[in-house]
């Protein structure tokens, strides 16, 4: 078989068990499209050894018989996994030279179904970015390009080395994070798919946190039955994470009907944003078609507290964050600053943080210190917590009311160029987010899935809201939507 690299899970995986090919193959195959990709800047760490070490373990459990759907399949991991031995750094400074003596939850999880590690993925600073322009590394740059103009693209942020990667056909799928919208929005920027599983649902252990009662990894992938697949090789309760649902993992690969006749879809009014652009407008009518056409009921909605998701997550997300980021002061692990003589501990610690945090990560750390400081705690932390309360409450009223899921636009607008929004208020970077928080701050699980492309050729997508702990309803559904939109359109190979 030819272009191993461009099978997505599914079907590599049924050519392993056909005996067509080879995990070791699957495996040089990618590292080879690796290699060739430096312009993406996707990769990372490249970890060639593991990945060989793997492919070959993998394919001896193959031939054994028995082995998980993941076994032999390479994939990349993103750099906010910690991964034993192999650098672990967040896409930050701060932690150059980290290398973890144990493995994150989920990719052990990975790996115990027989997947294989080609690398660590390139992301914005602990995750903190729409863009992925916050990287030590530099900017992931987007395979897809807006026609024949050759401006170099954002991924999306944070995850936006793993939607490069699988974009661009260097791996099979990668994993995500996704605090406010980092798998979905880079998902639809890059014509892959993305899933947010239900808080609690994918342990959190060993992934360096950023907003813990917001942080949530899953998958990113080719289709969606691929997202099913690698999901369920990713779930699992882990007594390791408080956080972590002691709840079965179901088969969601078969839960993939794609039959939602009689499902009802709800559309929110307020996602109804002024100014959104007429070609998300026009995206969503469309996706509302399908489903329709699917045989689905469509029911207008109400999320009446819609519009205090931004400013909630923005006073939540950076307390939180300014709280977990406070662990890195230069003394047990990571960067350490060069002192002057007679420097004290405070000075430690302000160097160290200063060489080390970027710009972004450290005007979040800053807003997170002011909100929690005494005297504006109660003024935004604890009324940023109320407004939570309401959102959350706004889905719950609507799935006891007979809403199956709800359907939405993923992002405000197609990827735009590299450098475009960084040195505008930050606040309009911010904006990326304004369809997907919602999902976050209610715990709720959310996928994005390709569905059109706008007038220069970028590809669009949409998203779907389920029910909490119902993965497995929200992706058969999102499965009609792929079958409906039948996108199949690839980036031109330029890199």
């Amino acid at each position: 078989m030819s272009d191993l690299n461009k099978l997505g899970l599914a079907g590599a995986r049924d050519a392993l068990r056909a005996g067509e090919t080879t995990s070791k193959a699957l495996t040089e195959a990618c590292l080879t499209a690796i290699e060739g990709a430096g312009a993406l800047n996707a990769f990372v760490h490249h970890t060639p050894e593991i990945a060989m070490a793997q492919a070959e373990s993998a394919d001896a459990r193959l031939k054994a018989g028995g082995a998980p759907a993941m076994c032999g399949l390479p994939i990349g991991i993103k750099d906010l996994f910690c991964t034993k031995g192999v650098p672990s750094q967040a896409g930050s400074r701060i932690l150059q030279g980290f290398l973890p003596q144990y493995e994150s939850t989920v990719s052990q999880n990975l790996f115990d179904a027989g997947a294989v590690m080609l690398g660590k993925l390139n992301m914005d600073e602990f995750a903190m970015g729409s863009s992925n322009e916050t990287s030590v590394y530099g900017n992931a740059v987007n395979p897809w390009r807006r026609g024949n103009d050759d401006t170099a693209l954002t991924p999306g942020g944070s995850s936006g080395g793993s939607a490069a990667a699988v974009a661009a056909d260097l791996c099979l799928a990668a994993t995500g994070t996704d605090t406010g919208g980092s798998i979905r929005q880079p998902a639809a920027f890059t014509g892959t798919v993305g899933i947010k599983p239900t808080y609690g649902r994918c342990s959190r252990w060993g992934i360096v946190a950023f907003a813990s009662s917001l942080d949530q990894a899953g998958p990113m992938t080719k289709t969606v039955r691929d997202a099913a697949i690698m999901l369920e090789a990713m779930c699992g309760h882990d007594p390791k994470d408080s956080t972590s649902a002691d709840l079965p993992v179901p088969d969601f690969e078969a839960a993939l009907t794609g039959d939602i006749r009689g499902k009802k879809i709800g559309i929110p009014r307020e996602y109804r944003m002024d100014g959104m652009p007429e070609e998300i407008e026009n995206l969503w009518s469309d996706g509302i078609a399908m489903m329709k056409d699917a045989g689905a009921e469509i029911v207008d909605i109400s999320l009446p507290h819609t519009k205090y998701a931004l400013p909630a997550y923005y006073v939540i997300a950076p307390a939180e964050a300014s709280s977990n980021l406070a662990r890195y002061d230069g003394v047990r692990y990571g960067h350490r600053a060069g002192l002057d003589q007679g420097d004290g501990i405070t000075e430690m610690y302000e160097k160290t943080r200063a060489e080390g945090f970027g710009p972004e990560v450290q005007r979040r750390v800053m807003i997170g210190t002011y909100v929690l400081s005494a005297g504006f705690y109660d003024a935004y932390y604890n009324r940023a917590r109320k407004v939570r309360t309401l959102i959350k409450r706004d889905f719950e009223q609507v799935f006891a009311d007979g809403i199956d899921c709800i359907l939405t636009p993923a992002t405000p607008s197609a990827a735009f160029g590299l450098g475009e929004m960084t040195d505008a208020d930050p606040v309009a970077m911010y904006l990326n987010d304004v369809f997907t928080v919602t999902v976050n701050l209610a715990g709720l699980p959310g996928i994005a899935v390709p569905t059109g492309q706008d007038r220069k050729g970028l590809p669009l997508g949409l998203q779907l809201i389920g029910r909490p702990w119902e993965e497995a309803d929200l992706l058969s559904s999102a499965y009609a939507l792929e079958r409906s939109a039948g996108f199949v359109a690839k980036p031109d190979k330029w890199w």
